[in-house]
């Protein structure tokens, strides 16, 4: 289908309606917003003496919901920019508009009636060709075509969006028995490239994929959680990051997406899944009901299963005990398995460990997984073609590390099937077929492409993506180069290696420095082309490994330290100055050293979601590998004859001084982070390694010629260290900055200005390096500073001493 998007029409500005606007416009699509028109006015209208006929009335429930969105946190707008790219309109006055857009999307309530309704307005007036599509959550798709043309139900499917549509990756697409194959692929394509989506194309069954097998497992926990006589904060701790489920866990997420959204689905899938033989588990437990009738909804009506409090003490949250139905303080939370697992960082290896335990916890994960799994065996002919639909749907959807068919591959298919069997749960037959032909797993790796097991051939094929994604565990060990316990280097073909961090939250320690230094030594012998430095892991980095620092520094090795240091910001100029083109991918948490190693690039292919910053003051330092040098040299390249320097020198001071984050790719440009024309964004995380692979392979074939260490760097010395010196003091008295936050902000000053030089000077990059080298060591030496080591190591929060 030879079809691009350059404009959308979303139909429909509430909660979904508004957010997906936002996303489309952060991609630069032309997007119009559309709602109804008031039928009476506010109090503020009539104050203003306007009539039901005013522009500004007419408008008023479309723009008031996007004003709404564009307050909620997280952000859904990657950049404030992007707001241009939104029109707001009404059905009464602008649906007309619609004949020039692209893509027709409905996002009015979940009510077939209206829905059909709104079908029927956009009929007289859509082009035809142009695609129509319903963000239902559950609506049979094929029942929305009553009356419709053939060109309409040709260019019509579901395409539901998981709120917020910015940060959830899953697009479903449910096509109905009269959509266009061509029309199919093209979102398919479309959601991956342009929308960053893990597109998963469904049957039009109740729920979907998602829905279906997420809220199944959520009543799942409901029925076990009673069995064993567990509490919500004990469930919690189960099914949280322990076992690769988000940190919102069961219950939290429940009051995150609201209960009545929660009982709705499972209402509508036992209503309408007749013949699905767990249908009865849909059944809403009667705590459930309760809390239905108190208004007890989560986050919507301030309180769920947690209740926020305050007494004088300060903020708490209070737990929902299912039995009295009373708020108590939450408990501790103490199982065998957990402690177990908690020590070990591979996923895999603690979801082993977890199920091997014999506590009421594991025998509750156990229990979960058995029920779980045998439910997608059943249901996957059903609701699903592949068992790759299913694990995208839950991983993308409900943000599990692994899918259903994934995890039942880890704890091993035969032995899962012979406990079902022993324990009377039923499964599909084509189980047992597929265990007696040998096969022992779901996906298998062949030559760094994972394929998955049809189950209507019987046989293994390609995954689809496997030619577009590098998904860097499939690579492994067969590609594996080198490696320690934290770093691998990985041959990702056509003569480009891959870094790979895989310490605890990717820390940039010794064991990193060293793979880092190996890579580059394999550039200096020819046996490269380029370099990317990615991952697979949920953040790029989380900057330097602070516990060895603070142990150091309280064991007063001051020469160990000197080192380490001078190693590190070695180890960063090489990033750049080696033969070979360096491309830096970064996404997620990107923090400290981790955004001085992005900085030093060659190029940078980000992650759109990327929180990228240099946040050393948080823990009371200054960037130490590199940053504060590299922000001063970008300084002084990019100045013109005519430039007020002291104002950009000002905003990086300011970055650096208040630990700003960029909280978007996007916004890293405005830090002077990224850089235009040299750095590029990918919408899609998964296509991240592949992205940054093709730049290092382009600027290898562009005749890459290793740069030289700058020299001629203007730093302004007393000039400008008198503005910063007194912006430090001027932050403190007014309360702003405590008197340690001063210290850090005139020492950063100091470096930033290059020393208290009487004038304006060039120097070098290793001038810059050595005052920010022997300003980081004397911070180290601070009290206050390893106080505030501490309390990020302990409590994961900024301690302001």
């Amino acid at each position: 289908m030879n079809k691009s998007i350059r404009s959308i029409a979303i139909l429909g500005s509430g909660i979904m309606g508004s957010r997906i606007a936002c996303h489309f416009a952060n991609i630069g699509v032309k997007t119009l917003l559309l709602d109804i028109v008031p039928s009476t006015l506010s109090p503020k209208e009539i104050d203003k003496n306007l009539t039901l006929e005013h522009q500004i009335v007419r408008n008023r429930i479309v723009d008031e919901a996007l004003s709404n969105t564009l307050k909620s946190n997280p952000a859904a707008l990657y950049h404030k920019n992007k707001l241009h790219n939104i029109t707001t309109g009404n059905f009464t006055d602008n649906l007309k508009d619609i004949a020039t857009c692209d893509w027709i999307l409905e996002a009015v309530v979940e009510n077939i009636d209206i829905k059909k309704n709104v079908f029927e307005q956009v009929e007289l007036y859509r082009k035809l060709g142009s695609i129509i599509t319903t963000n239902t959550s559950g609506i049979s798709i094929n029942t929305m075509l009553e009356g419709r043309s053939d060109d309409f139900k040709k260019h019509f499917c579901g395409t539901h969006f998981f709120n917020p549509p910015r940060y959830l990756r899953l697009l479903e697409i449910i096509p109905s028995n009269e959509t266009s194959q061509e029309v199919i692929d093209f979102l398919e394509h479309y959601g991956d490239l342009f929308l960053g989506k893990t597109t998963v194309v469904c049957n039009d069954t109740p729920a979907f994929i998602a829905n279906r097998i997420g809220v199944f497992s959520i009543m799942a926990v409901f029925k076990h959680m009673q069995e064993l006589g567990l509490n919500v904060d004990e469930v919690d701790a189960l099914t949280g990051p322990i076992s690769g489920r988000p940190k919102s866990a069961t219950f939290r997420t429940c009051d995150i997406v609201g209960l009545d959204t929660l009982v709705k689905v499972a209402h509508n899938t036992y209503k309408d899944c007749l013949a699905d033989t767990s249908r009865d588990l849909f059944l809403i437990p009667d705590y459930i009901e309760k809390m239905i009738q108190n208004n007890w909804l989560g986050d919507k009506s301030n309180q769920g299963f947690y209740l926020k409090t305050k007494d004088e003490t300060g903020k708490k949250i209070q737990t929902l005990n299912l039995n009295t139905m009373l708020y108590e303080d939450k408990k501790k939370v103490k199982f065998d398995c957990i402690g177990a697992a908690k020590p070990i960082d591979e996923l895999k290896k603690r979801i082993k460990i977890l199920h091997k335990g014999t506590d009421i916890g594991a025998q509750f994960l156990q229990k979960m997984t058995l029920t779980v799994s045998a439910y997608c065996t059943l249901r996957i002919n059903e609701i699903a073609d592949h068992v790759y639909q299913i694990d995208d749907a839950l991983k993308a959807g409900f943000a599990w590390e692994l899918g259903p068919f994934e995890t039942m591959d880890l704890l091993g298919i035969a032995t899962l099937a012979a406990t079902m069997q022993q324990q009377k749960i039923d499964y599909a037959p084509w189980l047992d077929t597929m265990i007696s032909n040998g096969i022992t797993s779901f996906y298998k790796v062949e030559n760094g492409k994972k394929m998955f097991y049809s189950i209507g051939k019987q046989d293994y094929e390609m995954l689809p993506g496997s030619e577009t994604f590098i998904i860097l565990e499939n690579y492994k060990p067969d590609k594996t180069i080198w490696s320690n316990s934290d770093c691998s280097i990985i041959d990702i073909g056509h003569n480009i290696i891959n870094v790979e961090f895989h310490s605890k939250m990717n820390a940039l320690g010794a064991g990193v420095i060293e793979g880092m230094n190996k890579a580059f030594d394999l550039a200096e012998q020819g046996k490269c082309e380029g370099i990317v430095i990615a991952n697979d892991a949920p953040n790029f980095s989380a900057g330097a490994n602070l516990m060895m620092l603070m142990m150091w520094a309280l064991e007063e090795e001051w020469d160990e330290l000197n080192f380490a240091i001078a190693q590190f910001q070695k180890t960063m100029m090489r990033v750049r100055y080696n033969p070979v083109p360096t491309i830096v991918a970064p996404h997620g948490l990107t923090l400290g050293g981790g955004c001085e190693m992005t900085m030093y690039a060659d190029s940078v292919v980000a992650s759109a979601e990327t929180y990228i910053g240099l946040v050393e003051v948080g823990v009371g330092l200054i960037p130490g590998g590199g940053g504060t040098k590299e922000t001063v040299k970008r300084i002084s390249e990019n100045s013109q004859e005519g430039d007020i320097v002291f104002n950009r020198l000002i905003q990086g001071f300011t970055n650096i001084a208040t630990a700003k984050v960029a909280t978007s790719a996007h916004e890293a440009y405005d830090q002077n982070i990224l850089i235009y024309g040299r750095d590029s964004i990918t919408i899609n995380p998964r296509r991240l390694t592949a992205d940054a692979k093709i730049k290092a392979l382009q600027l290898a074939a562009s005749g890459y010629a290793q740069p030289i260490p700058s020299n001629d760097i203007t730093v302004y010395g007393k000039q400008a260290l008198g503005a910063l010196l007194a912006g430090a003091a001027a932050f403190n008295i007014a309360g702003f900055a405590t008197d340690h936050d001063r210290k850090i902000a005139e020492k950063l000053a100091y470096v930033l200005c290059g020393g208290d030089l009487s004038q304006p000077s060039k120097v070098n990059e290793q001038y810059l390096l050595d005052l920010e080298r022997d300003t980081f060591l004397s911070l180290l030496g601070e009290r206050k500073t390893i106080e505030r080591i501490q309390a990020i190591l302990t409590t994961g929060k900024p301690l302001r001493n």
